[in-house]
């Protein structure tokens, strides 16, 4: 068997081509374009690559970035989050990380307003997402929903397993995996044999940030694996998952080009489903048509496991 690579770009095109048209009417209804605010500390680091990143994937998509520099001190986060909570003309806020030191991750992202949280980033939006409710979620982790959708991969009532918790990508990838009737277990560095977890899989999504963690033995024969791993290793981007595992698995995301390129695209998404929101529109939340396209003719049926 040799698994079927699961491809996020053309998704992520189709999304993006989908983001421009909901962007063009929003301008059309308000008068300005929606504006995804980026706070930005440390323009020359890890933090300025990402938000750079992000405000081109903003403009691909028809949203219009604004990057906000305030002083690194908390008074002064305070302020022009605050400005940005008000600001109608802003559809989404995002906090490009690492922060500087001095600055706390969930002080600060908890200064943003839930409802323009667009990378599902506050206390208040995990609390709704664990709890079933309407919540904007991580970008990664519909990303994640988006390429299993995108291959018509069935979830409701297969046996899913996910290979990290942080709460960026594992946790909420396990509750958008409930969410959708799949039977979810959340392995981790305690637990105590991750390989007889994993081989129980038909859905395996992994997101461990370990390099090649995974290997061929630890999936069983015709599983679905998403690999959300993405660590330079001499110079080469390295997922999560052995390429052995395509000599196994029904169907692979590759790293990179798997879902990667989607993260970005599902924050734009997100972004427009507020600004539609703000500006008194029905909200036009992706269609399986816009995510199938060409790539919906389905990836193998997860087997038995």
């Amino acid at each position: 068997m040799t698994a079927r690579l699961l491809e996020g770009r053309p998704v992520a095109d189709r999304i993006r081509a989908h983001s421009l048209e909901r962007a063009a009417a929003v301008t059309r209804h308000a008068g300005r374009r929606p504006r995804l605010a980026i706070v930005l500390f440390d323009p020359d680091g890890a933090a300025g690559v990402y938000a750079r990143s992000l405000s081109r994937a903003a403009t691909a998509g028809g949203v219009e970035p604004q990057l906000v520099t305030p002083p690194a001190e908390r008074t002064a986060v305070a302020a022009a989050l605050s400005a940005l909570n008000r600001d109608p003309a802003v559809a989404g806020i995002v906090v490009a990380q690492p922060l500087p030191p001095g600055l706390e991750p969930g002080p600060v992202l908890g200064m943003i307003d839930p409802g323009k949280d667009v990378d599902g980033a506050t206390t208040v939006n995990a609390g709704r997402l664990a709890r079933n409710e309407a919540a904007l979620a991580p970008a990664t982790a519909l990303g994640v929903l988006a390429l299993l959708r995108a291959y018509s991969i069935p979830l409701a009532g297969r046996r899913a397993v996910v290979v990290g918790r942080s709460s960026v990508v594992g946790r909420p990838v396990a509750q958008l995996l409930l969410a959708a009737n799949a039977t979810v277990t959340i392995c981790h560095s305690r637990t105590a044999d991750i390989a007889t977890e994993t081989r129980r899989a038909q859905v395996l999504v992994v997101a461990a940030g370990h390099p090649e963690l995974v290997g061929p033995g630890m999936v069983a024969p015709g599983a679905v694996v998403v690999d959300c791993g993405i660590t330079s290793v001499d110079g080469t981007v390295r997922g999560d998952v052995a390429e052995g595992v395509r000599e196994v698995a029904a169907a692979v995301s590759p790293v990179p080009g798997g879902v990667g390129p989607l993260t970005a695209a599902m924050l734009i998404s997100q972004t427009l489903d507020v600004a539609e929101r703000l500006a008194g529109l029905p909200v036009r939340r992706i269609p399986d048509e816009v995510l199938g396209g060409p790539a919906g003719n389905a990836a193998a049926e997860p087997g038995p496991a």
